[in-house]
């Protein structure tokens, strides 16, 4: 009897676990959300819109790109290591929010590694340095020399973490001594520059490009140790320090939560590697000032893993103690 009861209990549950699987809307069955760690006109959030229309016509449901500042991106980062791994949500990061942020600050509510699953690594942005016009700098040399003559005068600013770590380095190996002046997001911190309230940034050409060729901005050198295609007249600034070791570039790629189901994780990360494969969204990103590096999810988690080592050095060796 108890062995026929069993029997009758099991075989319910087992009818209403499928009607239940039965019952789940296939994905997607509502509107996704991609969260971006900086303001909007950033290089993030350029590179974020032009995905989300891509993505959008591919899985037939609105993306919405949502910008959430702050904390050199934790507050994006936090918010979508905690939301439902249901593939609603999902963020465009960068080696700020999960190279360089566990060496910037003694605390995180997140790990870069253990509560994020990698989708697609999209492209790589090389920073420039740049002055406002009315700093009476053409190149590294006369900003060097302006240093000089205005010691105890010069600072730097910076909107995320790539910006913070090369400025940091440029200054520690100039011995300029430029105080550093943090800022919620690139372009306020561009602002300030153009308006001649900080001397220098280092931000990436993406941003940068519309004010450079406005003369709003001066662009002095590039943070990588060649010559970059995207801005081929601008000495890196090793060759113009005349010391080698000094190359910075900023990666993108898209996260969602850890524990995503294995086949919403597959269909986004599939998805989203046929659209920054194809030619028209590698022509934007090269048109943007960006260099295209898309990598399957996989080769992107292994990446992310590596980065992590990688930025650490550079935080040490810029000299950063973690706040």
């Amino acid at each position: 009897m108890h062995s026929l009861t069993g029997k009758l209990c099991a075989a319910v549950f087992a009818t209403l676990a499928c009607a239940s699987a039965q019952a789940q809307p296939a994905y997607p069955s509502q509107p996704v959300h991609m969260i971006t760690a900086f303001a909007a006109g950033s290089a993030s959030d350029i590179v974020a819109r032009m995905i989300a229309e891509k993505l959008q016509g591919e899985l037939g449901q609105p993306v919405i790109v949502e910008n959430k500042a702050g904390a050199s991106g934790q507050v994006a980062s936090d918010f979508v290591a905690r939301a439902q791994p249901d593939g609603y949500t999902i963020m465009l990061a960068t080696n700020t929010t999960h190279s360089s942020n566990p060496y910037l600050f003694k605390q995180l509510r997140y790990d870069p590694v253990a509560d994020f699953t990698p989708l697609v690594q999209v492209c790589n942005f090389p920073f420039v340095l740049v002055v406002g016009s009315k700093v009476p700098a053409r190149n590294v040399a006369e900003l060097l020399a302006y240093g000089k003559a205005h010691r105890g005068a010069v600072n730097y600013a910076y909107g995320n973490s790539t910006g913070q770590i090369a400025a940091a380095s440029f200054d520690k190996i100039t011995g300029m001594e430029a105080a550093a002046i943090p800022y919620k997001s690139t372009p306020q911190a561009m602002t300030d520059v153009i308006g001649g309230r900080t001397t220098f940034m280092f931000v990436d050409l993406a941003s940068a490009a519309g004010h450079i060729q406005s003369g709003a901005l001066r662009a002095l050198a590039v943070s990588t140790e060649r010559r970059s295609t995207r801005a081929p007249d601008l000495p890196p600034v090793s060759e113009a320090l005349g010391k080698p070791g000094f190359d910075l570039a900023a990666w993108v790629g898209i996260f969602g939560p850890a524990r995503m189901p294995e086949a919403v994780s597959a269909r986004l990360a599939d998805t989203l590697y046929r659209i920054v494969s194809s030619a028209e969204i590698q022509q934007k990103l090269r048109q943007m000032g960006a260099d295209p590096t898309p990598a399957r999810a996989a080769a992107f988690g292994s990446f992310v893993a590596r980065q992590k080592s990688v930025w650490g050095e550079k935080v040490r060796q810029a000299g950063i103690e973690p706040q």
